[in-house]
C-alpha cells in the first residue's frame, strides 16, 4: 500500500495522469475535451476545500500524530511519513471520490474501475497509517456529494448554453443525469 497511497506524487504517476489526461482531451471527441477541462477546476476545487477549509474547521490530528508525548493512537505501524496536516476528512479520499464520480457519470462502463480506484486509494489511506477509516468515509462522502454538484450545475449550464455541452440534448434530461 505504500507504494499505492502516493503513486501520483512520482514521476511516474503524474506521467500517468497527464498521458491520460491528453489522451482524453485529444482523442476523447467533444465529450472528452469537455470532460477533461471540467476535471481541474473539480479536482481543485475538492482539494482546496478539503485541505485549505474543512481541515481547519474540524482540526483532528492523524493517528500518527504526537499529542502530549504519545502518539494519539499507540501501535500504529506506520509505512510512510505521517504528514503534517490534519486528518479529516482525507484529502485523498476527497480528491479521488469527486473524480470517480464525475468520471462514472460521463463514462458510464467505466464505472466500477473508477470506483475500484477510489476504494483502493482510500483504503490505502488507512492501511500505510495516516487515516481513520471515518476520515476516508467522510472524505468519500464530500468528494461523491461535491461531484454530484458539479454534474447538476454543468447540466443546468449545458441546457443554458447547449453549444457547450458534450451531449445531444435529448442526452441531459434529468433521467440522464440521476
Amino acid at each position: 500500500m505504500p507504494a499505492v497511497t502516493d503513486w501520483n506524487q512520482t514521476w511516474i504517476g503524474l506521467s500517468i495522469f497527464a498521458l491520460l489526461w491528453l489522451l482524453l482531451f485529444f482523442k476523447g471527441g467533444k465529450k472528452g475535451r469537455v470532460v477533461a477541462l471540467l476535471l481541474v477546476p473539480l479536482v481543485f476545487l475538492t482539494d482546496q476545500l478539503s485541505s485549505s477549509f474543512l481541515k481547519m474547521i474540524f482540526m483532528r490530528p492523524r493517528p500518527c500524530h504526537l499529542v502530549d508525548g504519545p502518539q494519539v493512537l499507540e501501535n500504529i505501524h506506520l509505512l510512510v511519513p505521517c504528514g503534517s496536516g490534519y486528518s479529516f476528512p482525507s484529502s485523498h479520499a476527497v480528491n479521488n471520490f469527486a473524480f470517480a464520480t464525475f468520471m462514472s457519470h460521463h463514462f458510464r462502463k467505466w464505472r466500477w474501475p473508477f470506483l475500484t480506484y477510489a476504494f483502493v486509494m482510500g483504503f490505502s489511506r488507512i492501511s500505510v497509517g495516516v487515516h481513520y477509516p471515518s476520515d476516508v468515509a467522510g472524505g468519500a462522502l464530500i468528494g461523491w456529494a461535491i461531484a454530484l454538484l458539479f454534474i447538476r450545475l454543468w447540466i443546468i449550464m449545458s441546457r443554458i448554453y447547449p453549444q457547450v455541452s458534450p451531449y445531444q440534448q435529448a442526452d441531459i434530461s434529468p433521467s440522464h443525469s440521476e
